[in-house]
């Protein structure tokens, strides 16, 4: 895995959302442990933006098992790509596990009535038009019961999973008792990946698998690793990673159909 200390030249997104706060829907169960996975594989996937074929592509690819192996989501399942409705049924895989992403909190906030479905639709919620919502709260409803953070396993093999970005140890993360401020770093920051955050206020952190910003390549910074590779963009893939053994998967979704990947079934 490509390791270096600065962050890559991201994708350019859509125009960027600014609004930020005031979109706190989800429970108190801000943090998820899991323990080591003893009769599997652990795996990480960027954000997905409803690109459900290149994960097709990628899982058989890995020969991923699902009586045993576990995938990890740094949220952002749904938007701008072509299958988010299909991205959103991967919660219901006992395999699959992911955070919440801002994507996700902005369908909540629609669903609630707190944010109109037209800045929604700016940021690439525009697949859910003809959604009705009955449907779009019934998708908020399991929305709301991801955490922000996922840490798996335990001491020197121990690794986190969050959408942006965290500043602080491991013991601050665990704690769970976020500032409003916090939160809006976990779904929405990007000074680290931007070089506007001190990477030594991660000190204590384990190693950290962060998206929502995209990158060309993998890129770590201190504890923290941007998996995000613009899975949904002309020129991006979808990325995933193991953790243990330091191996990374890519596909465009161009190239994961052209090898059949719309035919495969899912796990």
């Amino acid at each position: 895995m490509k390791r270096p200390d600065t962050i890559g030249t991201p994708h350019t997104r859509a125009r960027r959302p600014h609004y930020h706060g005031g979109m706190n829907s989800t429970p108190a169960n801000f943090v998820q442990h899991h323990d080591a996975n003893e009769a599997g594989r652990d795996f990480v996937v960027g954000d997905l933006h409803g690109c459900v074929d290149a994960l097709r592509y990628l899982l058989r690819q890995i020969a991923f098992d699902p009586t045993c192996d576990r995938l990890f989501s740094v949220g952002d399942l749904v938007d701008r790509g072509e299958h988010s409705e299909q991205a959103l049924a991967l919660l219901e895989k006992p395999w699959f596990h992911a955070v919440l992403g801002n994507h996700e909190d902005a369908l909540c906030a629609v669903a609630d009535g707190r944010l109109r479905r037209q800045w929604w639709y700016g940021i690439g919620g525009a697949w859910a038009a003809e959604v009705p919502d009955e449907r779009l709260r019934y998708y908020a409803e399991h929305l709301r019961t991801l955490p922000l953070v996922r840490v798996i396993g335990s001491g020197k093999a121990r690794f986190n999973v969050l959408h942006a970005e965290f500043f602080g140890s491991d013991a601050e993360l665990d704690a769970g008792n976020y500032s409003a401020e916090t939160r809006q770093q976990l779904l929405w920051g990007r000074e680290l990946a931007l070089g506007n955050g001190d990477p030594l206020r991660q000190r204590g952190l384990s190693l950290t698998y962060c998206g929502h910003t995209p990158v060309r390549d993998i890129t770590q910074i201190g504890s923290q690793v941007f998996i995000d590779t613009g899975a949904f963009g002309p020129d991006g893939t979808l990325t995933i990673v193991q953790p243990q053994a330091l191996r990374r998967w890519s596909i465009s979704v161009e190239a994961a159909r052209a090898e059949g990947a719309a035919e495969l079934a899912l796990p």
